[in-house]
């Protein structure tokens, strides 16, 4: 991982990291005394292969999931240290972990102590109740392997709760985010934790060299997720790529872009998509005006209306955009979703693919609820009283419904007084259309 993309250490942070530091010593000091010296062997194998998972990590930017056997080596070091009857060991492992190289720099080096840390006390609350239920551990293998999982429980819970507390102090991110990101991430722990576990009881059985058996597959396992992760990183930079040069020319469109998306997903949300076809969805949305590249600004942001001959002009962006999108390999199955002919409801065509239909509603609202050249935002009502009366007509009925029930569910409003941004500040109260183009003039009268 570079090194350039680990932000610096928060200032705010300091005072919460040396107490994380402070609690850690006393924890691994308390289990010394108490529970014995580690051997140096197995501490060895056990902290290097936990450096070493934690070099080999792969994050999946924006969806807050990573793939890293760190996890599963900590529990493998607390059965293995509570066979040996030295649990530090096991907090040891956990200081190992936060020595991750491309944070020794002047900037993020303090990670290192803050991450030892709360690995540490992670690990050593698994310590702590899988030392209480040593005797229901020992008497066979599904009892020591429900001990198990409570410990596991416990390491989940305590990192949770540490990487909560330090998104608090450092007021940087609000609390519905961090809490959604990190039950994704930390629930995604739990069964490496318990493959940890029989990873430690094959150790015990068996010794050091099993452990390269185990983590052959799973390091192949960790190049196959890493490979994903730089194809979608690979689409997502073409997409917005794509999304920086219609901004460019027009930024209205740009925004109009992402807020169609975003209603988009609603709608998928709504309709239970699988991730994969919500990704496929989402790329639909944001890439259905990508046409309007071709289109002269003085025809998009017209106040007026369109001349038949301006109004051809501005329909070939549909025969653009599907054309642009079919010479992209991973955007050729949506590459029809935005024009006009897949888009218009028809009830008696029941294979119709229903992603057109949802990109077409999530259009025709935002068109309706911003401020454009020839009309301001309608409110939010009007909007949804003009998608109602449409529904069966020219818009999906089901679809109507959800992206309706989505926005009520979450509270949201826009439309007039409801506006984030305006591009148009000159616009007219009352245009000469709703969600389309606007009526077109006679073409004697052009």
């Amino acid at each position: 991982m570079d090194a350039s993309v680990i932000a610096p250490f928060p200032r705010q942070l300091a005072l919460y990291c040396g107490c994380l530091v402070a609690l850690a010593a006393a924890l691994a000091a308390a289990l010394v005394v108490t529970d014995g010296v580690p051997r140096v062997p197995a501490l060895l194998v056990l902290a290097g292969l936990a450096v070493f998972s934690m070099h080999r990590t792969v994050v999946l930017n924006g969806d807050g999931i990573s793939f890293s056997p760190v996890t599963m080596v900590f529990m493998a070091a607390v059965a293995v240290f509570d066979h040996d009857h030295a649990l530090s060991g096991a907090v040891f492992v956990g200081l190992a972990g936060g020595l991750f190289l491309p944070s020794l720099h002047r900037r993020t080096w303090a990670w290192v102590p803050f991450n030892a840390a709360n690995w540490a006390c992670s690990v050593g609350g698994a310590v702590l109740v899988y030392a209480s239920l040593r005797g229901l551990a020992n008497r066979s293998l599904p009892t020591s392997l429900i001990a198990f999982v409570l410990a596991a429980v416990t390491f989940v819970a305590v990192n949770w709760v540490l990487l909560v507390l330090s998104y608090l102090v450092e007021r940087h991110r609000a609390p519905r985010e961090v809490f959604a990101e990190l039950v994704a991430q930390l629930l995604g722990d739990i069964p490496f934790a318990l493959v940890g576990f029989l990873v430690g009881r094959l150790y015990i059985s068996y010794g050091p060299a099993i452990l390269i058996l185990v983590f052959a597959p799973i390091l192949i396992a960790r190049e196959m997720f890493a490979s994903y992760v730089h194809v979608k990183e690979s689409h997502e930079e073409t997409v917005h790529m794509l999304i920086r040069a219609l901004e460019e020319k027009d930024r209205y469109t740009a925004g109009h872009a992402e807020r169609v998306a975003n209603y988009a997903c609603y709608m998928g949300e709504s309709l239970n998509f699988m991730p994969s076809r919500m990704e496929r969805l989402r790329f639909a949305a944001l890439m259905h005006d990508i046409g309007k590249l071709v289109v002269p600004n003085q025809l998009l942001n017209k106040p007026g209306r369109l001349t038949a001959d301006e109004f051809a002009q501005v329909r070939i962006h549909e025969k653009v955009s599907v054309e642009m999108l079919s010479h992209i390999d991973f955007l050729q199955p949506i590459a029809g979703a935005g024009h006009s002919d897949n888009t218009r409801f028809d009830p008696d065509d029941a294979d119709h693919p229903i992603e057109p239909y949802i990109v077409m509603i999530a259009d025709a609202y935002d068109a309706m609820t911003s401020t454009r050249a020839y009309r301001k935002a309608l409110t939010q009502e009007v909007a949804f009283q003009e998608l109602r009366d449409n529904a069966g007509i020219q818009f999906h009925p089901a679809c109507v419904e959800a992206l309706i029930s989505a926005i009520e569910r979450r509270g949201e409003k826009h439309g007039a007084g409801h506006e984030e941004s305006q591009e148009f500040h000159d616009a007219p109260d009352v245009g000469v259309g709703s969600a389309g183009l606007g009526d077109l003039l006679p073409s004697e009268a052009g």
